[in-house]
């Protein structure tokens, strides 16, 4: 295993235990944005995995923060780096938004994501919100997930 794929790894665990903590002490894991914001930050997400299914590259890098586009530099490099770790986005013949949190002050939108196979993964995307008051898509993590597909 590389070493980005543990550190994504030990990321993710570290944000599901954070996720099941505030939902045992919250009862739910509790939004601190007001629902119209969530609503916002879903249709980024939506709309980035629309693009990346459609291929249309320069859509898909649209929603990332300005930070993520200049280290990419390109939608053709960020592309490259999809197809490389994340092809599970393009990949996954279902999907599901689940309930987002903040958590440190990061806020967090997961997404479940149903393979072809039947195995399932969460997309955990860190979003960022903009000078303007939009939302952008600032990383993502892949995980696997305890939730099996029927």
């Amino acid at each position: 295993m590389t070493t980005s794929v543990i550190r994504r790894a030990a990321f993710a665990a570290i944000v599901f235990a954070l996720l099941a903590t505030r939902a045992f002490a919250q009862g739910s894991a509790g939004p601190t944005h007001p629902a119209a914001e969530w609503e916002t930050i879903r249709d980024v997400v939506t709309s980035q995995r629309q693009a990346l299914v459609a291929g249309d590259g320069e859509r898909a890098f649209a929603f990332a923060t300005p930070a993520l586009r200049r280290q990419y530099g390109s939608a053709e490099a960020f592309m490259r780096m999809v197809r490389s770790g994340y092809q599970a986005l393009v990949d996954a013949r279902y999907v599901e938004l689940l309930e987002g949190a903040v958590i440190d002050g990061s806020t967090i939108q997961p997404l479940r994501l149903v393979m072809p196979d039947g195995t399932v993964l969460v997309a955990l995307y860190t979003m960022e919100r903009q000078r303007d008051g939009g939302w952008r898509i600032a990383g993502c993590t892949i995980a696997p997930s305890t939730v099996k597909s029927a």
